[in-house]
């Protein structure tokens, strides 16, 4: 057994040799230990010490370590009344959001009255709030058009799940819900398809990404289950 042990180290240190010739054939990679009295039993020891840590190395498992992201400190929830004079509509919002009017996208107010946002400063998300009259507007173009903005997501995502909405208040809608890297996943409209109609979209000013939005989705999306719920026509 020693003499096998012995051959596969003179091998080894026949290997090192070779290569140390090859690559720098005017130095020798053994010389310095051999010049200290070292015994050749000693170098092979070392050379197979060399060529089992580079074995073991290529050879080990690598686990990946897993993508984190930062922690939320995520408030109470608690809530608070929206009921402005003039507004056809009431509801319940977090009194960690603010709610302005919108005169960026859907353009001025004055064509858009009722048009609003719900703001979550902290978490860079916007609820956008958009309504219209039935009767000015077909309810059929409505409910089209609404289908259409809800569809641009499918380039990206890999579902589009809707639901009936019915709250306590007795207002009827749908909600939609949207899986894969989109900008909006929760969607929804609400109407009494004679006079009312107002839609839903909770937005991020973030680069879409589900892992990294997943945690805040899910706390936001309370509030705006919590808003449809106290939703009323006025």
């Amino acid at each position: 057994m020693n003499e096998l042990i012995k051959m596969s180290l003179k091998k080894i240190f026949a290997f090192f040799i070779c290569i140390s010739h090859s690559i720098f054939p005017k130095k020798r990679l053994f010389s310095p230990l051999m010049s200290h009295g070292l015994s050749s039993a000693v170098i092979f020891a070392f050379a197979g010490c060399l060529l089992s840590a580079a074995l073991l190395s290529c050879n080990s498992d690598y686990t990946p370590k897993p993508r984190g992201y930062f922690k939320i400190n995520f408030p109470k929830k608690q809530y608070r009344s929206f009921n402005q004079p003039g507004y056809p509509y009431a509801f319940e919002y977090p009194v960690y959001a603010e709610v302005v009017r919108d005169s960026s996208f859907f353009g001025d107010t004055t064509e858009n009255p009722w048009w609003i946002n719900v703001d979550f400063p902290q978490f860079n998300g916007r609820v956008y709030i958009s309504y219209k009259e039935i009767g000015k507007n077909k309810f059929e173009k409505l409910i089209n058009d609404s289908y259409k903005l809800t569809n641009k997501n499918t380039v990206k995502a890999y579902s589009i799940d809707d639901s009936l909405i019915t709250n306590p208040n007795n207002v009827h809608g749908i909600f939609f819900k949207v899986g894969g890297e989109v900008a909006t996943a929760n969607q929804f409209l609400l109407t009494d398809t004679a006079k009312h109609f107002l839609r839903g979209a909770l937005y991020f000013d973030a680069t879409p990404n589900e892992d990294s939005l997943g945690i805040v989705n899910r706390f936001l999306i309370e509030d705006v289950r919590h808003l449809i719920n106290t939703f009323r026509w006025k």
